[in-house]
């Protein structure tokens, strides 16, 4: 297996650089902080409301995952993932490893995997939204929080985040000198390094600079590497990522200056062909993790950056604020999606397991890439920083993309697997808003807020196939240039019954742009999605109990979307299409809990219940292009089924996730014992209803112990990851044969942590 190495970054000259340091500015530390008090919880502060507000003040379902919470999730190098499942109606996917995230929220998500997909999902990071699927991976790093805004975020975010938002918040410079480097090792000689330094460099002045550096061997194999001209090992990768923030404030003038940057190498998703077992779900019999013949190649890599500025001047009862960004991306991804070797065209094909032939219908191997990616965004914000009873935001928000996607095709039976297949398309999008939000305390224990946001969204795209797979005519140009208005607009209110329980109602209204679905490598025609809204009622209640060391949150909720977008497969072919369902529905109830359960034990306890509907009488869809059992009845048309009434897909009904935490003083430090476990129900992995194509239920646990010391500047600890190796196939290729992708299996590994 190749041997990766970790080559020396920006992220290693920084460290260097800040360490020396340290002696420098002992002496004007400022003195230690205060011990935190463990015997109740602290207030959770959350900013999805562009303001900082305790929890319980804000009439909006919000799940928090803080710094040392994350630590846990990523100390066997995961990526974003990683929080799948691990607040209440969260889900998040990939059908391209380490990139191209895809989230659900309350069921509400996008399988497309076209590199043009739009998704329902927000997010924000560090206040600068990440629309492409280029920049949503970026890896989570030296995090403050992470926060869930689930429904509707169509006031303050806008466009894109009819299902909700994830808000992810880095920790910012501050003034004493300080930092950190946790550095882990695990199974598959995995290495994650993260590290942060934070310099004051003046009075005026702050410096922050943090980095991570992620990788692991490759551990799956090709036997059939050297006769088929294919690569020989696969899944390993090299990920690495810095971020550098400088903080300036005086006077009435703060502003925070960030620049960031990532860097990824390694394998794309493996897609396995037969290893499905025939009318079931399960693993065909003799499936392996580490055996994968194939004939085709397989790589991927990333490239991100982006350079941002956020601005705020306080003035007498206002403060105005700027947030500018200019965000960059080249990605490619190379892959045999057919997931095995052969064809019925060239035999023999396989693998063949014990009792099941393979029989792949055609060669797939394919590349898509983005050479281009150029977003700049821009928002003016207004807004009152008094503590009068009346508060208000106003701003204006523009958005601007410039975006290229290459698709190619590989003929896997010549020598050296030449391209033989290429189509290319281009998009200019352009956005701007302007949007306002009131929040009136009517009384000290009743308040209500509402916001309404004007959106316009333009389009411009075209697509074309200048070499067509094995012969034939080329396509295009084909253009689209959808334009579309919305208004949106929420409505709140939060009364506290006392000082420790509040309950809320929100009706909220979210709005999707458009979507382009032009990839026309084997297909003639592009498909253009118009528009899709959502209507969203939700109630809860927020309690702190038992003298503050327990607090729970509950919500129940139900929406409803119009001309919900879609993505349809073609049954036997490569190729996907978007489709607007005249409606679709949710509903279903959330319970988010925290508790400290005897002085050294401490529990968290989330779940969620979603129900989800496609209702369009008219709407049918092609299910697999061989080898599957479909449930659905059949459609009008030959090779179409009904999809009326099917759950939304990739959409489990129940979620929860449970963690248990121990801490007791040993000797001169602290040993700490955690596990956390995340449970998703099955799903359907497409429209339609299949057999083989429905993913199991799945519940995977982690534990991890360790020891720290000093006043907590070292800790040594050992951690697992899936520790039960709960294995699955989590989603699939169903134009082919039975093809399945696998969920991650154990991982462990050791980490030592110091600070400083």
């Amino acid at each position: 297996m190749p041997n990766h190495r970790i080559s020396p970054t920006l992220l290693a000259l920084a460290l260097g650089a800040a360490f020396p340091m340290q002696a420098a500015m002992a002496q004007n530390a400022p003195a230690p902080e205060a011990k935190k008090d463990t015997t109740q919880l602290e207030a959770v502060i959350v900013t999805g409301s562009r303001r900082a507000e305790n929890l319980k003040e804000v009439p909006l379902s919000i799940s928090a995952i803080k710094s040392e919470e994350l630590d846990t999730y990523n100390a066997s190098g995961q990526d974003i993932r990683a929080l799948s499942g691990k607040v209440p109606s969260l889900n998040i996917e990939s059908d391209y490893g380490r990139t191209f995230p895809r989230f659900y929220v309350r069921g509400l998500g996008n399988t497309d995997f076209d590199m043009n997909a739009s998704q329902p999902v927000g997010l924000v990071y560090d206040d600068v939204v990440q629309e492409s699927i280029a920049l949503k991976g970026f890896p989570v790093f030296d995090m403050e929080q992470v926060e869930l805004l689930r429904g509707p975020q169509g006031t303050l975010f806008g466009r894109n985040s009819p299902a909700g938002v994830m808000k992810f918040d880095s920790v910012k410079p501050g003034k004493r000198f300080e930092g950190y480097a946790n550095l882990g090792y695990g199974r598959w000689n995995s290495v994650n390094l993260e590290a942060a330094v934070n310099v004051p460099l003046s009075d005026d002045w702050q410096m922050r600079v943090a980095g991570i550096v992620q990788r692991q061997d490759d551990r799956v194999h090709n036997p059939i590497a050297a006769t088929a001209g294919a690569t020989a090992d696969l899944e390993g990768y090299n990920d690495k990522a810095l971020r550098l923030q400088a903080a300036y404030k005086n006077g009435n003038f703060s502003g925070l200056f960030k620049v960031q940057a990532r860097d990824f190498k390694g394998s794309a998703t493996t897609f396995r062909a037969n290893i499905i077992k025939k009318g079931t779900n399960d693993f065909v019999d003799g499936y392996d993790d580490s055996y994968y013949p194939t004939d085709g190649y397989n790589s991927q890599t990333l490239k991100s950056s982006e350079v941002s500025a956020r601005l705020r001047w306080d003035f007498d009862g206002v403060s105005l604020y700027s947030i500018t960004a200019h965000d960059r991306a080249k990605f490619y991804s190379r892959g045999d999606v057919d997931g095995g070797f052969g064809s019925a065209f060239v035999p023999p094909s396989g693998p063949n397991y014990g009792g099941q032939n393979a029989n792949i219908p055609f060669d797939s191997q394919t590349a898509d890439g983005i050479p281009t990616l150029r977003q700049t965004t821009q928002e003016f914000r207004l807004q009152s920083n008094t503590s009068a009873a009346l508060q208000w935001i106003a701003g204006l928000y523009y958005f601007n993309e410039k975006l290229q996607v290459d698709s190619f095709n590989f003929d896997s039976f010549a020598a050296g697997d030449p391209q033989n297949g290429y189509a290319v398309q281009h998009q200019n999008a352009k956005s701007w808003a302007a949007f306002g939000n009131l929040n009136y305390a009517l009384t000290p224990d009743l308040k209500i807020r509402g916001g309404v946001r004007y959106t316009n969204d333009k389009k411009d795209f075209d697509a074309a196939r200048t070499q067509t797979p094995f012969g034939g005519a080329n396509v295009g140009p084909l253009t689209a240039n959808p334009k579309s208005t919305n208004w949106s607009w929420d409505l709140g209110a939060n009364y506290n019954l006392d000082k420790a329980t509040s309950l809320f109602a929100r009706v909220a209204t979210g709005y999707r742009a458009p979507s382009i679905q032009g990839r026309v490598l084997f297909g003639d025609t592009i498909s253009v999605a118009k528009s899709e809204k959502v209507l969203s009622v939700e109630a809860g209640f927020k309690a702190d109990l038992l003298d503050n060391t327990a607090r729970i949150s509950g919500t129940v909720f139900k929406y409803r979307v119009k001309d919900m977008q879609l993505t349809a497969g073609s049954g036997g072919v490569n190729q996907n299409r978007l489709i607007n369902a005249a409606k679709a529905e949710g509903q279903g109830f959330e319970l988010d809990a925290q508790a400290i359960i005897a002085r050294d034990w401490r529990t968290t306890l989330g779940f969620s219940y979603n129900d989800t509907k496609i209702k369009d009488a008219n709407l049918f869809a092609a299910p697999c292009g061989a080898s599957c059992t479909v449930l659905d009845p059949a459609g009008p048309l030959p090779g179409t089924v009904s999809i009326n009434g099917n759950a939304l897909p990739r959409a489990p009904k129940v979620v929860w996730n449970w963690t248990l935490k121990y801490s007791t003083e040993i000797g001169n430090g602290e040993l700490t014992v955690l596990t956390d476990w995340a449970y998703k129900d099955k799903y359907n992995m497409f429209l339609y209803e299949a057999v083989e194509y429905t993913a199991k239920s799945a519940l995977e646990g982690g534990l991890r112990v360790g020891y720290g010391w000093a006043n907590g500047k070292y800790e040594v600890a050992a951690y697992s990851r899936n520790i039960t190796n709960h294995r699955q196939v989590v989603a699939a290729i169903d134009f082919n044969n039975l093809t399945g992708i696998v969920n991650e299996p154990r991982s462990y590994g050791v980490q030592f942590k110091a600070s400083f």
